[in-house]
């Protein structure tokens, strides 16, 4: 799920991204975080806003976790 010795790689093509060996964690980084630039329409980037502070808070408390801090 996550290995703090891997970091995002930023992936310039599909294949490189499918063969990645990142982490679950690298994904949000990769992927999922960047999401909410690609919306088009109002509905959607407001859905995105949402789901975004969604996963920043998800990271937030898992690197507290991961931490021992919580």
């Amino acid at each position: 799920m996550y290995n703090p010795t891997l970091k995002p790689e930023k992936h310039d093509s599909f294949e490189r991204y499918k063969n990645s060996r990142g982490s679950t964690i690298n994904h949000f980084y990769e992927k999922l975080l960047l999401l909410k630039e690609l919306m088009n329409t109002s509905t959607a980037r407001e859905i995105a806003e949402k789901r975004h502070r969604v996963m920043e808070e998800f990271l937030q408390q898992f690197y507290r976790e991961w931490d021992g801090k919580d």
